[in-house]
């Protein structure tokens, strides 16, 4: 990991007119040599352009959507370190709204989020842009699935019959856990705050874990990748999501993010172990990963017109 370094500046008033001015000169030449090759304490550049934390490292935000949450990232950072020359910092925020935080404070570099998340933390003013989203098999398009899941001994086939039950959501802030969800149960005649007691899990294979249980949830929703590896639920009904965006920063220096558009736009595990990243040749990553493909701001339409048809107001700006 690279060396952080800061400085603070001082003054100090003396009687001396000229030693103030000698001082002053003497600081001002100091900080010019040091900002032509170095970002300063703020994260700038000599060229105005930002970091989440200095030029020599790239902070890698995620939203922490399972257990399995940086085990699944951590080739893909790897493989960003290898080819920028940068360290990468990963940075899992405690829960979604977190990381739109972080976004709009301009304190990740790169990040992958879901959808939803994407667009609230850009209608709050993030300056961020998708360059890619990820296919977990081949031959598929990017995108995952939101189901509905119930206890695999239960008798609720549909969704109308959440009506009443202790349902199982992941985050407010959750695309597949409950922006679809909320829509696919208000399309059921079911309205998610109203006619449901709202549980929030926090994370994908908690909710699936609640419901298997089926003591504090009777009902509820998650990603598919999750509810995969559950004996214990069965999916009565599924919602195809766009894919989660990674994105980059727009204060980022226009090469360096020309660069990370390139190295992330489209890439396959293969691509990953072929560049030497042996991190990315397990089958926990074949699991969650095969390629990324290039999408952009038009693609999460979708999702918007699904925040107007539900008024969510976490889609609100």
């Amino acid at each position: 990991m690279a060396i952080r370094s800061a400085f603070s500046r001082t003054s100090t008033r003396t009687g001396t007119t000229v030693l103030a001015a000698g001082a002053a000169a003497l600081l001002m030449f100091s900080l010019t040599s040091c900002s032509a090759n170095t970002a300063d304490a703020a994260g700038n550049d000599a060229a105005g352009a930002r970091y989440a934390v200095d030029e020599n490292t790239l902070v890698f935000g995620v939203v922490p959507d399972s257990v399995d949450t940086q085990t699944n990232y951590q080739p893909l950072m790897d493989y960003i370190e290898q080819e920028t020359g940068k360290n990468v910092e990963y940075h899992e925020s405690t829960d979604y709204a977190a990381l739109i935080e972080a976004a709009i404070a301009g304190k990740i570099d790169v990040a992958s989020f879901s959808g939803f998340t994407y667009i609230t933390a850009t209608n709050n003013g993030a300056a961020i842009t998708p360059i890619s989203s990820i296919v977990t098999t081949e031959g598929e398009a990017p995108g995952y699935y939101s189901q509905a899941i119930v206890p695999v001994e239960s008798n609720i086939s549909s969704l109308e019959e959440f009506a009443g039950k202790k349902v199982c959501f992941v985050d407010p802030s959750s695309t597949s856990g409950y922006l679809f969800p909320s829509y696919n149960l208000l399309e059921a005649g079911v309205d998610p705050v109203s006619d449901v007691t709202p549980v929030f899990a926090g994370k994908h294979d908690v909710s699936v874990q609640k419901v298997g249980e089926d003591k504090e949830c009777e009902v509820g929703f998650a990603e598919d990748s999750e509810v995969a590896k559950s004996d214990r639920v069965k999916v009565i009904a599924e919602t195809m999501v766009p894919g989660a965006p990674i994105v980059v920063s727009d204060t980022l220096p226009a090469e360096l993010k020309t660069q990370l558009t390139e190295v992330l736009g489209e890439v396959t595990i293969d691509d990953i172990i072929a560049s030497g990243v042996t991190s990315a040749d397990t089958q926990a990553f074949r699991d969650t990963f095969f390629a990324t493909e290039p999408v952009d701001d038009q693609y999460y339409d979708t999702i918007r017109d699904i925040c107007v048809k539900t008024s969510a107001s976490q889609c609100q700006g």
